[in-house]
């Protein structure tokens, strides 16, 4: 049977694994959630699940440098254990996750962390472009298909700025999500991590850069020279 995004959703809310596994295992399971779940179990992808309840509160804050020193990130990543945290496993994710920001660009790290207002004024945007594209092609969609629309553009908007939605920047992880490689740490070591917070400076930002204007400054020259 074909496995859907709804299926694949459940399955993810009941047991916190990650999506391409969830997807996995239905596929294997021929669509049986139950089955699905104990094929989780035996892989070891559960053992995260059993760690969201732990406190994270150890981990590290790491820094990443990328561009010749023209961008850089900060970004927590909690887990439970100091001997965890020293790990090469943890710091290389750590570093994945630095790239990614650098890379990306995102706002939040998950969609709990989008203000309503944001997710107000943004559905207000599209809502408005809609509305201009309709007018334009002189046509109006039913309200039902003008909401889905909407839901749809909000969804991918949300998708795009939260870092664990976005797909890995690194080859070898095949498109997978920042949130998949997590847990799939979280199960192989069998401690809960966590993405925490992040900031991202890019050198340059928010700096109104003069615009040099080459023709007065030479007719400024000559006036000085005569």
């Amino acid at each position: 049977m074909a496995i859907t995004a709804a299926m694949v959703k459940t399955l993810r809310d009941r047991t916190s694994a990650g999506m391409m596994d969830c997807k996995n295992a239905l596929e294997e399971s021929g669509g049986d959630e139950d089955k699905a779940v104990e094929i989780l179990q035996k892989k070891g992808l559960l053992k995260a699940a059993k760690k969201a309840g732990a406190i994270a509160a150890d981990g590290v804050i790491h820094s990443y440098i990328h561009a010749g020193g023209r961008l850089g990130v900060l970004v927590e990543i909690n887990c439970q254990t100091d001997f965890v945290a020293r790990s090469p496993e943890f710091r290389s994710f750590a570093d994945l996750v630095g790239l990614q920001i650098a890379s990306m660009s995102p706002e939040f790290v998950r969609r709990d962390d989008i203000p309503e207002s944001a997710k107000a004024n943004q559905l207000r945007f599209f809502t408005e472009s809609l509305a201009e594209e309709e007018a334009a092609s002189g046509k109006s969609r039913p309200e039902a298909a003008r909401a889905k629309i909407l839901e749809g553009k909000l969804d991918k908007w949300m998708a795009e700025k939260c870092l664990e939605e976005q797909s890995s920047v690194h080859d070898a992880d095949d498109g997978k999500s920042i949130k998949d490689i997590c847990d799939a740490l979280s199960a192989k070591i069998g401690e809960k991590i966590a993405i925490r917070r992040f900031v991202r400076f890019e050198l340059g930002e928010g700096i109104e850069k003069k615009k040099a204007d080459l023709a007065a400054e030479v007719a400024e020259q000559l006036k000085s020279v005569g």
